[in-house]
């Protein structure tokens, strides 16, 4: 027993150093680090747990008979984030180029298995090269087991991707079905269809960062949530977005003990948003005072710009913010902002996270370009998931809430639980200046003096239907409310909702708008 216990010990020591000096050397070279070393950045020190470590592959063929290395490419296993447990797997580039076969598949797939059944969180640490060539349909088949379990898990578990290398053909598209896309900077690339192939179908010249680097995804794709300069960062990240997730839809995201006081006053708003609808202000600013500690974490916070949509604590209670952001094309709503927004309530719905929405929204963008890109149906897909959300809502009206997007961003009438709103809104099917260009234009055409007719007419509409009370007197606004009161007053209504229950009609599944 003491020498088979010595052999263990020594196996498991050629497992944990990987396969080479000089693959670990070139890995470094890269500005990467291994994959064992970012699994001990993302878990609490010395929690890790691996699962099948001497795991090796059985193919034959193209000289794989001769490289059968420990791990087969994949670390997986489960370990510690902040105390809670997490699952993870991370591609091992130094071997085989971190590229999927048949073994690597399927630690995946127990591993994936193994979460499911301990309720856990799953992390994917990607770094591969895709399918390995040399195993053919076996390694496609590999994909399509984590793409299923990806679609059993999604809104179970939390899942969460860090794209830190290679992830290209039919890799990406795990890491799109899961609830957060990381990404670093210079090291990270995700394509369908690689530089090479784009200029052999068409004819157009472009680098891999160019194609499917990290700004490109979270600036203009949408495709990652987040980009960062290094891999310490990202996994910094991952650690505390988890401690703002609870660990399946069956619990509660974890609460915090609340040091900063909730009946906290809130007059820096008096000064931080103009009474005047026109005049831009940034709406981060106005949640930072409200939200506990001035903290928040923000996804797709380069995509889509004029919404914000984050995670926070209220009363240390994690809390989902939807928020127009005046000081982006005046915070309209058009496509990507739409598609953006219901991705986040979907998310929050599924995890339990109230909802808290701020809204400052001219209405939609017009344009040609927005209603061939269909705008009505991303439009849709926002409206669809706060019609279907059953956590905690609540709308706060800022200034204004015009047309359309006044409807679309959780009012009363499609089942926010609260709808508040401040001495300064202004809730109407347009502002006062169009809709006095409509109603009255055959007597402002006809008039003597069309301009001062207009601008009589502009402040009769607005005294008629703009007033701040308008809405409140026919009961689509619950309460208006002191903005220096905002943080206190949002607090207490989620503290009263936060044993909600609601059901939804018995039913396979809705068919969202696509």
């Amino acid at each position: 027993m003491t020498g088979r216990v010595a052999e263990l010990a020594d196996l498991r020591t050629r497992v944990l150093e990987g396969p080479s000096a000089k693959a670990t050397e070139a890995q470094k070279a890269k500005g990467k680090l291994t994959a064992r070393e970012r699994l001990e950045l993302l878990f609490d020190k010395g929690s890790f747990t691996e699962t099948e470590p001497f795991r090796r592959h059985r193919a034959t063929g193209f000289g794989l008979e001769g490289k059968k290395p420990y791990t087969d490419g994949v670390i997986t296993g489960w370990g510690k984030v902040e105390g809670r447990t997490v699952f993870a797997y991370a591609h091992d580039f130094r071997i085989f180029g971190g590229a999927l076969g048949e073994a690597h598949a399927q630690k995946i797939h127990k591993l994936m298995d193994l979460a499911e059944t301990a309720g856990a969180p799953i992390v994917g640490l990607c770094d591969g090269a895709g399918a390995r060539i040399q195993e053919g349909v076996t390694a496609l088949a590999g994909y399509g087991g984590i793409f299923q379990r990806n679609v059993r898990n999604s809104g179970v578990l939390p899942q969460i991707s860090v794209i830190m290398g290679p992830c290209a053909g039919g890799a990406a598209y795990s890491p799109a079905l899961t609830d957060f896309v990381f990404m670093v900077r210079g090291t990270s690339q995700m394509f369908i269809t690689g530089p090479d192939v784009v200029q052999a179908v068409t004819g157009e010249k472009i680098t891999q960062d160019g194609l499917g680097g990290a700004d490109v995804h979270a600036e203009t794709s949408g495709v990652a949530h987040n980009a960062y300069d290094d891999e310490e960062s990202a996994l910094e990240d991952v650690r505390h977005l988890l401690t703002l997730l609870p660990s399946n839809n069956r619990e509660l995201p974890p609460a915090e003990p609340v040091y900063d006081p909730v009946d906290r006053r809130n007059d820096a708003l008096l000064d931080l948003v103009p009474a005047d609808p026109n005049q831009a202000y940034d709406m981060r600013a106005v949640i930072e005072e409200i939200v506990d500690d001035g903290e928040y974490f923000e996804v797709h916070e380069r995509w889509a710009p004029n919404i914000i949509c984050a995670l926070t604590r209220m009363g240390g209670q994690v809390t989902g913010i939807v928020a127009n952001q005046p000081q982006r094309l005046a915070g309209v709503l058009d496509i990507e902002s739409s598609e953006k927004a219901a991705r986040f309530v979907q998310l929050c719905d599924a995890f339990n996270i109230p909802l808290v929405s701020l809204v400052d929204v001219p209405g939609f963008l017009p344009g040609v370009d927005q209603e061939h890109g269909g705008v009505i149906r991303h439009g849709a897909k926002l409206l669809y998931a706060y019609c279907n959300a059953t956590v905690p809502r609540i709308s706060l009206v800022l200034r204004k809430a015009y047309g359309g997007a006044y409807i679309v961003m959780d009012s009363r009438s499609i089942g926010t639980d609260l709808a508040l709103a401040w001495p300064i809104n202004e809730i109407a099917v347009m502002g006062a200046e169009g809709a006095a260009n409509v109603v009255f234009r055959r007597e402002i055409a006809a008039s003597d003096d069309p301009e001062a007719t207009r601008q009589a007419r502009i402040a009769e509409y607005r005294d008629e239907l703009m007033h701040p009370y308008y809405a409140a007197e026919r009961g689509l606004v619950d309460d208006v409310i002191d903005p220096a009161l905002t943080r206190a007053t949002l607090i207490e209504a989620l503290t009263m909702l936060r044993n909600k229950h609601a059901a939804l009609p018995a039913r396979k599944h809705g068919n969202q708008p696509q």
